[in-house]
């Protein structure tokens, strides 16, 4: 994960984007954009979507952003869907729901080698925080475009990779392939083929 996120970092940065991880206080890692309120939540999606497809091409064995598990083996999910109309995240220095009281805590780029999220507890944090200060204090300094974002999302669309499946509760979407797992297309019959 740790190198996945280091090419996140290096994919954002050759976009003009500044990231700003944080742990998820479980098993993830968070990257926040601040991004200027220009973009709908479809083309926010299609942006980390292709994110995802170009981290995945930097590292096709570490990282992937096939949405069925089946699909996923080892590698690291880039969840592009956290970018849907209504998901939550973790939000900075909240304590989650665990036995050890770990907190979603925002780190630096160079930590990202060494930390460990067990260490970033409810008893740990205040005093990281107290010497560190707010890790993400500077995220409204600069409101990014998604322009580059778009442009990768567009290339990838013009090569006929259009868009991937959306979570179980959405309306099926425009372009959005078939919701159904890989293992149980194969011994159902196509919806929307059409009889």
């Amino acid at each position: 994960m740790r190198r996945v996120a280091a090419s996140v970092r290096d994919v954002l940065g050759e976009q003009g984007l500044v990231g700003y991880p944080k742990t998820s206080g479980s098993r993830g890692l968070h990257v926040y954009v601040r991004i200027a309120p220009r973009w709908g939540f479809l083309e926010v999606r299609r942006a980390a979507l292709a994110l995802a497809r170009e981290v995945e091409r930097r590292r096709p064995d570490e990282a992937t952003s096939r949405w069925w598990k089946e699909q996923r083996g080892r590698r690291v999910f880039i969840d592009y869907n956290q970018n849907a109309r209504d998901r939550t995240i973790a939000s900075a220095y909240s304590v989650r729901a665990n036995p050890e009281g770990r907190v979603s805590c925002p780190i630096t780029w160079d930590e990202l080698a060494d930390v460990d999220p067990a260490d970033l507890t409810i008893a740990t944090v205040p005093d990281r925080y107290g010497r560190l200060g707010d890790l993400t204090a500077g995220i409204d300094d600069v409101a990014h475009t998604l322009d580059g974002m778009l442009e990768l999302a567009a290339a990838d669309e013009a090569l006929g990779l259009g868009d991937e499946p959306w979570p179980p509760h959405f309306p099926k979407q425009p372009g959005e392939p078939r919701r159904v797992s890989p293992s149980r297309a194969r011994r159902s019959p196509d919806p929307d083929a059409g009889s």
